[in-house]
């Protein structure tokens, strides 16, 4: 007895081993040696030399200096300096060109503060720029996209409790032009855009939280979102959301990690409707991010997702998006508020970068071996 006792305690652990040496952090592949309450991260080339560098955003609530994280080249961070000299209630932060010169500039989104855009000057040294949205607003998120079609990168803006905004870009990183979207009652923490009914308007999800209804606003070419199509049971507390074709069928399928429930897709369908759903992550941990990617190299999009008080995980599509298998990132259970899935070393695989509040800001290399179906 006492043999096949040990039998399956060598295969459990020859199984965790298994699974850990798919992603490989240590004690470098960290940002900084602050604990800072970072609530979000954007990645690119801020510096224009071939790697991807990181904006880290911190504070939430709380005043914190948002800081740069420069690349080596070989996806480990011996480089950081401050954005801005001030220290912000930052929540959000996204890079872009919003000013048209071909550099990325930085957006930052703070809580009951003014959001700023950070202007380029094409070697990774920002001056501040305009402001843009509510002066006093209860940014959660900011997304970038050119929602008008003008050829120029706006920025949209989740309010907790306030209006949410569409900030138009002027085509010179300035956002003069508000509107407004949503209910102005929702507690919107995230949005994606996409077109999710192929009239080749961009449309706007929504993830509601405070067990309020999710939804889908249709864009009639007018940036008039009059029309909305509900996901989900009506009274979710939904903190985040994806849009991608999982099951390749043509439609946009949306991907919600709840707070306190199971995580579920939502397929899209012919009749613009999404009823057909599965749960890909049956727990009931308070996940407040997901992020996409091919993970292992099969072709397939795998969900990434970050958790409060739970460890991290990964979900691998077995190709039909109808069953996942789970691997587990990590063994901490951080206060994960953002996670990203980019190629930081260059060996064409996605990594994957967390964004921790009051803990050290990790990432993992990607060590899966690809394979191609």
């Amino acid at each position: 007895m006492k043999y096949i006792l040990f039998a399956i305690f060598l295969g459990c652990m020859l199984s965790v081993h298994a699974q850990k040496t798919n992603f490989f952090n240590n004690s470098r592949t960290i940002l900084g040696i602050h604990k800072e309450r970072t609530a979000s991260m954007g990645i690119g080339d801020i510096d224009n030399d071939g790697d991807l560098d990181i904006v880290v955003a911190n504070g939430r609530h709380w005043p914190g200096q948002n800081r740069i994280f420069i690349n080596n080249g070989r996806g480990i961070f011996t480089v950081s300096k401050n954005l801005g000299t001030e220290q912000e209630t930052s929540y959000s932060t996204e890079l872009a060109d919003f000013d048209g010169d071909g550099d990325l500039d930085i957006a930052v989104g703070n809580d009951m503060a003014p959001n700023y855009i950070f202007i380029n000057d094409g070697k990774g040294n920002f001056t501040k720029g305009s402001t843009f949205g509510e002066k006093y607003g209860h940014t959660r998120n900011i997304i970038v996209a050119d929602i008008d079609n003008d050829g120029d990168i706006d920025i949209l803006i989740t309010n907790r409790g306030s209006e949410n905004e569409i900030c138009l870009n002027n085509g010179k990183g300035v956002f003069t032009e508000v509107i407004g979207f949503g209910d102005k009652k929702d507690s919107t923490i995230d949005v994606e855009v996409a077109d999710m009914n192929g009239d080749g308007h961009l449309d706007l999800i929504l993830a509601n939280r405070d067990d309020q209804p999710n939804y889908v606003y249709l864009n009639d070419g007018n940036l008039k979102f009059t029309k909305k199509i509900p996901y989900g049971t009506g009274n979710d507390v939904t903190r985040s959301v994806a849009v991608i074709d999982l099951d390749k069928d043509g439609y946009n399928d949306i991907i919600a990690a709840n707070i306190g429930e199971p995580n579920v897709i939502y397929f899209g369908s012919k009749k613009g409707t999404y009823d057909r759903k599965v749960i890909f992550d049956s727990s009931s941990d308070k996940s407040y991010s997901l992020s996409i990617g091919d993970i292992n190299g099969d072709g397939n999009t795998d969900i990434v997702v970050g958790n409060v008080g739970a460890p991290n995980n990964v979900f691998i599509n077995s190709g039909d998006a109808t069953s996942w298998e789970k691997v587990q990132l990590n063994d901490q259970n951080f206060s994960t508020y953002d996670i990203l899935t980019f190629d930081l070393n260059g060996d064409d695989k996605l990594d994957i970068i967390e964004s921790n509040s009051d803990e050290l800001n990790q990432f993992y290399f990607n060590k899966f071996t690809p394979k191609f179906p």
